[in-house]
């Protein structure tokens, strides 16, 4: 089949040589599954002649928050992944998810992948082409600002594959003429190998460095990129990647700080939907509950028509109880009776949890979503204090944390035990916020805690994952179509 599609694809080359304008008519800028944008060659000049037409172009890179990917599949991924979440609902592909038991068929690794990759595509376009927009309306400052917030959102799709799939294709360019004389440029642009994981993060944080002189200070619309929400990624980042480096974690983490945010003074705002875009909130997708700008994602967590996406589990309720965690239990999870609509083997029905940070369910929705906020980087700063041996910096900032939900102040007094108050701080401050499977995994402790997860009565759940689960399998279509991809280990 690869060996089909490869001759396919040359003939297809080939007659474009011969016949364009039938290709053209076929081409106009359609992104592919790899990231690849390809333009329509019948136009000539600048792929975009007029400030109106990039403006729209970025602001169809920002549309791609709105997708599948970051409405459902972001929190499946984090939550449903990890101890905090079951799969729910009746989707044989996230029970395989939640159950470390992913084929390379499953239908939602093959969607993200996708996803991911097409916005990737979109961002390219805008960024190999704004400088070279000759509208006199789009001034160098203001294509400097495009361009880095293209880049911010190329980065943070990156971030996400190489998170979930390690070694991925790094696609950074689209390309414009389609013939046969530049098949061997072409090629390796239709069909890319893996780079290695060490080069995807350079890049991404070439990405993010390119963007942050350029993107605004501030925005009252925290749907904009700003340079928070630039430092934050950095931060994450060098917090991600191997071999972690604390010192830039901190450097980051302090510049986040620095920029004017502060904790809302009362959890329970950050949910109620009348403090959007608050002094918290770092980057934050917004909707105005339209046709249009709906947040569809909203109604698959909370409702009583019909079972729904990412259970809380029994062990994130016992963690929040056993720390008397109140006010955060509270603002997270919702129990309902649900007695008459369907059964689950974890909880009964009179006392059903679902999500509850995420409060409008209707749909269309206007419900909001806050994908970075200054709690995440507080307590991140706090893990950078403690592996560079400042313990008592560390404390200080998972007080703060605490002290907002009423606790008393933590315990730790090593290095060791402050790493275990850290992680669990940002479990039940971060619930359902799609990172827990993430810090699991970037920590080394993935293996131990999903091992060790409890279900009803503290039961073990029995989940024997080992190294290999802990990355995707690469979706078989990309593996049909594309000859140079290799499947990762163990599946």
């Amino acid at each position: 089949m690869k060996n089909i599609f490869k001759i396919l694809i040359i003939t297809l080359l080939a007659t474009a040589f011969f016949s364009c304008q039938k290709i053209n008519d076929f081409l106009d800028l359609k992104p592919i599954d790899n990231g690849v944008a390809v333009e329509n060659t019948s136009s000539s000049g600048p792929t975009y002649k007029t400030a109106d037409q990039v403006e729209a172009a970025l602001a169809g890179v920002y549309a791609g928050f709105r997708n599948e990917y970051f409405e459902l599949d972001y929190f499946v991924n984090g939550d449903a992944q990890s101890d905090d979440a079951y799969a729910g609902a009746d989707n044989p592909a996230n029970f395989q998810i939640d159950d470390y038991k992913i084929s390379p068929t499953n239908s939602n690794i093959k969607r993200d992948w996708a996803y991911l990759y097409t916005i990737i595509g979109n961002a390219n376009v805008v960024i190999n082409n704004v400088d070279s927009v000759p509208d006199p309306l789009l001034t160098a400052n203001r294509k400097n600002e495009i361009r880095g917030e293209a880049c911010f959102m190329r980065a943070f799709m990156y971030f996400q594959l190489v998170q979930l799939w390690g070694d991925v294709p790094l696609q950074l360019k689209e390309f414009k003429t389609f013939n046969a004389a530049v098949l061997p440029e072409v090629y390796p642009i239709l069909f890319p190998k893996r780079a290695p994981m060490a080069d995807v993060y350079a890049q991404i944080i070439l990405d993010l460095e390119t963007a942050l002189p350029f993107v605004k200070a501030t925005a009252v619309n925290k749907n904009t990129i700003t340079k928070g929400a630039v430092n934050a990624m950095l931060s994450k980042v060098y917090a991600t990647q191997e071999p972690h480096d604390w010192n830039k974690v901190l450097k980051y983490c302090n510049d986040v700080i620095s920029g004017g945010y502060s904790l809302l003074p009362n959890y329970d705002q950050l949910w109620d939907n009348a403090h959007e875009n608050s002094v918290e909130a770092i980057f934050e997708i917004n909707y105005e509950g339209t046709a249009s700008s709906g947040n569809w994602g909203a109604s698959m967590f909370r409702g009583l028509d019909w079972k729904k996406f990412n259970i809380p589990s029994n062990d994130l309720v016992a963690a929040f109880d056993a720390e008397n965690d109140n006010i955060r239990k509270t603002s997270s999870i919702v129990f309902l009776n649900v007695i008459g609509k369907w059964s689950d083997t974890h909880w009964p029905q009179l006392n059903y949890p679902f999500l509850n940070k995420y409060r409008i369910f209707s749909s269309p929705s206007p419900q909001n979503y806050i994908f970075i906020r200054l709690a995440d980087i507080l307590l991140l700063k706090a893990e950078a204090l403690n592996e560079t041996g400042d313990l008592a910096g560390a404390a200080a900032l998972v007080n703060q944390i605490r002290t907002r939900v009423s606790l008393p102040n933590t315990t730790a007094n090593s290095q060791a035990a402050m790493r275990l108050a850290i992680e669990k701080e940002r479990r039940l401050e971060l619930a359902f916020e799609g990172v827990r499977w993430y810090d699991l995994k970037r920590t080394g402790r993935a293996i131990e805690v999903i091992n060790n997860a409890k279900g009803v009565d503290g039961v073990n759940l029995g989940y024997a994952i080992s190294e290999f689960q802990l990355l995707w399998p690469i979706p078989q279509a990309e593996l049909d179509k594309n000859p140079q991809l290799n499947q990762n280990p163990g599946y």
